[in-house]
């Protein structure tokens, strides 16, 4: 590539990248993958070590995060919330244990933990009382949302030992996959737009200006470093998660310590499959030096240490067949599509059922009975049609419509001008009566146990219950 192409796909890469972080850091709606995201960045690195005239001071391959958001208080770091460099294959992992043996010999112990996907925070406790949170922001600046972390279950305002002086302890903040399943329900029923994944999730809910909305939505907290580990006597990774737990701070309790890359493609083999049924989203897994004293050494770029590294689990995709599409009825109405497929075996289970949302995701997407279709798991839960294989295609696909009239009761369905949800006005319907006592008897309302979906329609279908 000349200079002066590389310049235009340079000037693509960082307008591109810009927007993209805006939309995922500071708006949570992120319009493509985190591993779209990596590649674009990745291409964007390589340009500029190839061409290093194209580097500019606001290149997004030296920006943390994303700017505060407008409404929050504005809080300064004591000390930088760096982001990690990311390895997306075996190969660069196995490159970055390397050189940390040349630099540092033979079998350098390192911590391998599991990596949350969710929103970076920083806790500051004062005398062992928790006294304030932020988020990362753009790595020197972030937000105060102290009165809505305090919302969290997880996080003790007072620490289980009484420890003098500040101290600074960061994690993230994350939705479990069957909060996410359920928040992303909810949403769907109301005709809102949905969450893209768990990470989104989280980080819109964290950053509402009202903490009953934070409240309502059962976020997680998950810790794992201490800033200044010296002054509390910590020397290393390993022993700073156990000190973390002892202090009554939440921790993941999944680490590893390894000593050889062999040990560390051991684990990574465990938990590409074991995060299936780990209970929050983890997109990978993160690699930092365990010994504290040496990561000085080692320093840091503009954005990350030297002395970890997240290696991200490839995206689980599978490709299958539509065979046909039904719709069901939900409590408020909502005519919702849902895809039935050819089984298809992802993130350890047989999926035969997926989402299309609304009419215009259909759309969008242009899905079609008897298409080809690659499907995932949003958040490693939700199964969701990602895409048509439109090379496929024999021309006798059928493409397909919400009907008119509710599939349940006839009612003639209609959509409002502000809304994406085609609806059934029908408060009688018999789809929307059963979804309502299936929500009253929810543990989240009256917590009626034994009462499922065919004991509520035959309460509604005999008359018994109206």
């Amino acid at each position: 590539m000349t200079f002066e192409l590389a310049k235009i796909r340079a000037a693509e890469l960082r307008e591109l990248l810009s927007r993209n972080a805006r939309l995922y850091y500071e708006e949570d709606a992120p319009e493509i993958s985190d591993r779209d995201y990596d590649l674009l960045l990745r291409e964007l690195q390589e340009l500029e070590r190839g061409y290093p005239a194209l580097v500019t001071a606001d290149s997004p391959t030296h920006r943390v995060g994303g700017a505060a958001k407008a409404g929050f208080v504005k809080v300064r770091h004591a000390r930088p919330m760096m982001s990690l460099d990311n390895a997306l294959s075996r190969a660069e992992l196995a490159s970055f244990y390397a050189k940390l043996e040349l630099s540092l010999g033979a079998n350098v112990p390192v911590v391998c933990e599991p990596k949350i996907d969710g929103l970076a925070v920083s806790l500051r406790y004062e005398d062992g009382v928790f006294v304030q949170g932020a988020t990362r922001g753009d790595g020197t600046v972030g937000e105060d949302v102290t009165a809505n972390l305090k919302t969290i279950q997880t996080l003790p305002l007072v620490l289980a030992e009484k420890i003098p002086g500040v101290l600074e302890v960061r994690g993230e903040v994350c939705m479990d996959k069957k909060g996410f399943a359920l928040l992303n329900a909810a949403r769907e029923e109301a005709g809102e737009p949905l969450f893209a994944n768990p990470r989104n999730a989280a980080a819109g809910s964290l950053r509402q200006l009202d903490p009953k909305v934070t409240a309502s939505r059962k976020l997680k907290l998950y810790l794992y470093q201490v800033v200044d580990p010296e002054k509390f006597g910590i020397a290393a990774q390993s022993a700073m998660l156990g000190w973390l737990a002892r202090a009554g701070l939440p921790v993941q309790g999944a680490d590893a310590r390894c000593t050889s890359i062999e040990e560390i493609e051991s684990y990574l083999d465990a938990w590409a499959q074991a995060r299936f049924d780990h209970p929050i989203d983890t997109d990978g897994v993160v690699v930092k030096l365990d010994a504290i004293a040496l990561r000085e050494e080692l320093g840091a770029t503009a954005k990350a240490p030297r002395w970890a590294i997240a290696y991200k689990f490839p995206p689980e995709q599978k490709y299958t067949r539509v065979k046909d599409v039904l719709v069901s009825v939900g409590r408020t109405g909502t005519m919702t599509p849902t895809a039935i497929l050819e089984p298809v075996h992802l993130s350890g289970t047989v999926v035969q059922r997926a989402s299309l949302h609304n009419q215009d995701e259909i759309d969008r997407k242009d899905v079609r009975v008897g298409d080809t279709v690659w499907v995932h798991k949003a958040g490693e839960i939700i199964p969701e049609v990602m895409r048509v294989e439109f090379g496929e295609r024999t021309g006798e696909e059928v493409p397909f419509k919400i009907p008119p009239l509710c599939p349940v009761c006839g009612a003639e369905a209609v959509r409002l001008p502000s809304e994406v949800a085609i609806r059934c006005p029908n408060r009688s319907c018999p789809a929307q009566l059963n979804e309502e006592i299936l929500h009253f008897v929810s543990r989240a309302c009256m917590d009626i146990n034994g009462i499922g979906e065919k004991l509520v329609a035959q309460l509604t279908s005999l008359g018994i219950v109206k």
